[in-house]
């Protein structure tokens, strides 16, 4: 098969420092390995970017090439259950997006207690929306059911012309939402934290309102729960040093482009950025934070869509992979990004051991939150940094 060359966005998560989507799912029962992996051969058939390798094209741009080792898959055992092992690490195995590696590897491993799939996945790849559309036809092959259809055209992304940005922080933070800093360091496993804190439905009514009671335009729960997160998290571990408090947000491309594929697999966002003054970011009220998230994400429209992506392929053709590995999702000292993943369809990873009975996220990436859905409300996770934190 001819290689899918990569989209603009597509590169900023290749390299040195790119994280990859890794979730393990836990199941009560034993799933069975040869069905699974056997599925797994089938589903791969309609998305055949999960099983692919970077190559270097002439231009100069890397590209998917599908090959039948590009989706590792393992079986290992345990010897403690999902909720009896705290490094959960051993679950999933790691994705490096680099030439030649595999850009995904799947796990099944048997415990006490059933099985735990662990799921890691490049996100040059997939975005989170992808790769849970992944997992979900993977699961209707596995029950004979027919799989679901997607969209694999990644020129819909890449821009004919690439809008000329200086190599300067403040013109590409403009361009395409994202930080220009130092080259992105390796994530050290061993040493990431995630934190947990859910939101029950009572109390994000309750913060909702108290938000929406200053706000003159209508906000919703993802504006609110985005504010909360910045203002509790930034206020704690983000550096007195810098002038101003970052969020990042991702925005889905799916329903802002017209004509664009719904079921688009790949890549599809763009980065909304929202600011504060540093020093002003623990008082300020959840209402304005609420309406910096909201009028961030708003901007991001078509416009401002070809423009990131513009903005991207011309630090990649002037900078090449040194540049690319130099670009944040996140601002790396006083910034988060919060990914929002409430509608994932996680009950729909189901094999013969039905529904996942619990799952956890792995992703190696520092400042980032995920919103989840939980079952009366929503759940967000955390990945703080590892420095002592520096309080309000």
């Amino acid at each position: 098969m001819t290689p899918i060359p990569l989209s603009p966005i597509d590169h900023v998560f290749t390299g040195r420092g790119s994280y990859p989507l890794e979730f393990v799912f836990a199941y009560d029962r034993p799933i069975d390995p040869g069905r699974l992996r056997e599925s797994l051969r089938l589903a791969l058939g309609g998305f055949p970017a999960v099983s692919s390798r970077l190559v270097r094209r002439g231009d100069g741009r890397l590209a998917l090439a599908p090959t039948e080792d590009g989706c590792v898959f393992e079986v290992a055992s345990c010897p403690t259950s999902f909720a009896e092992t705290p490094a959960r690490a051993v679950f999933v195995a790691p994705v490096e997006t680099v030439e030649g590696a595999p850009l995904a590897r799947v796990r099944l491993t048997r415990t006490p207690a059933g099985s735990v799939l662990g799921v890691g996945v490049s996100h040059a790849v997939a975005d989170g929306f992808s790769y849970f559309h992944f997992l979900a036809s993977w699961s209707r092959v596995f029950r004979g059911e027919p799989p679901l259809g997607s969209s694999h055209d990644r020129e819909r992304l890449s821009p004919s012309t690439a809008r000329p940005c200086p190599e300067e922080k403040a013109a590409v933070r403009e361009g395409c939402g994202l930080f220009l800093d130092g080259p992105r360091p390796e994530p050290d496993r061993g040493s990431l934290r995630w934190t947990r804190r859910l939101f029950p439905r009572d109390e994000l009514h309750a913060l909702l309102q108290e938000a929406q009671a200053r706000s003159p335009v209508r906000l919703s729960h993802n504006d609110v729960v985005a504010a909360w997160l910045w203002r509790e998290q930034v206020g704690r571990w983000g550096d007195r040093g810098e002038p101003t408090a970052w969020l990042s947000c991702p925005v889905d491309l799916r329903r802002r482009l017209a004509g664009f594929p719904l079921d688009y697999f790949g890549c599809a966002v763009a980065l909304a950025v929202a600011c504060v003054p540093r020093g002003e970011l623990c008082a300020a009220p959840l209402s304005a934070l609420a309406h910096r998230v909201r009028d961030a994400v708003a901007a991001v429209d078509a416009a401002a869509a070809a423009r990131s992506l513009e903005t991207i392929e011309a630090l990649r053709r002037s900078g090449g992979d040194a540049l690319l590995g130099r670009l944040h999702v996140v601002h790396p000292r006083a910034g988060l990004l919060v990914t929002n993943l409430s509608r994932l369809p996680v009950r729909e990873i189901a094999f013969d051991a039905g529904p996942p009975v619990a799952f956890d996220v792995l992703v190696p990436a520092e400042r980032c939150a995920i919103v989840l859905p939980a079952r009366d409300g929503l759940d967000a996770r955390v990945c703080v940094p590892q420095e002592p934190g520096l309080e309000c």
